[in-house]
């Protein structure tokens, strides 16, 4: 049996969690001009390379705003996040992604999901419909929700790769983290038999090369977690 390595997070990691902590808790409110460099190594007993490249991290992932000569700010980092941003949310609340988010991620799914299931069943092959076929196969497999929640990924991405859009798998990918934090959530309230159904339902009408009626499932089943049956807000 192997075990993973551990390791220790670095300063830096440590910085930019005291930061991402101070402002989502609202301690560093949005607009708050942070001391200098130099202050905030001192105040923090760490080195001003930690804390210059933990402030150009932060600012990458939308926390902060760096104005020469002026100051570093704390940024709106809704308006201006990242996928890092939300991820770094979603540590700060144990996992969990708030209502307003999920419904977010979903609503986004929809039209992405749509895009593709739209573009790809009028020139999808029998060989790509086996490929699809092969990930429903292994759902149906597992009782795994780690498992069945990462082949639901490989489904819904693979999907978005045969729409032929050079774009769509690359953002679908960079959903990743809070796509699967969302569906081992449905598969622990809903079973993992309804995310079989979900997937199964779709790669039926798919194979049966229906548009309009893997269109009407793929919205059904998504809006339903929004506001029906199946929603998975905490």
């Amino acid at each position: 049996m192997e075990f993973t390595k551990l390791t220790s997070p670095s300063l830096k990691d440590l910085f930019i969690r005291e930061l991402e902590t101070m402002i989502l808790s609202g301690k560093l409110p949005i607009g708050e001009k942070l001391p200098p460099e130099r202050e905030l190594a001192k105040s923090m007993q760490v080195s001003r390379a930690v804390v210059n490249s933990g402030i150009s991290e932060l600012a990458r992932k939308g926390f902060l705003t760096i104005k020469p000569r002026i100051g570093t700010f704390v940024a709106d980092y809704r308006r201006n996040g990242t996928m890092d941003t939300l991820i770094s949310i979603m540590n700060y609340n144990g996992g969990i992604l708030r209502k307003s988010d999920i419904r977010s991620i979903i609503e986004i799914r929809i039209a992405f999901d749509s895009m593709a299931v739209e573009s790809c069943i009028p020139k999808i092959t029998d060989d790509e419909i086996a490929i699809l076929k092969g990930y429903v196969k292994q759902m149906d497999e597992t009782n795994s929700t780690r498992e069945i929640s990462e082949l639901a990924f490989k489904f819904y991405h693979e999907l978005a790769f045969l729409s032929g859009n050079t774009l769509t798998p690359m953002i679908f990918s960079s959903f990743k983290i809070p796509i699967l934090s969302l569906w081992e959530r449905f598969c622990i309230l809903h079973g993992l038999e309804s995310l079989r159904k979900n997937a199964a339902t779709l790669y039926h009408f798919i194979e049966q090369r229906d548009k309009e009626k893997a269109l009407e499932w793929l919205k059904t089943s998504l809006n339903d977690i929004i506001d029906g049956s199946t929603q998975i807000y905490y």
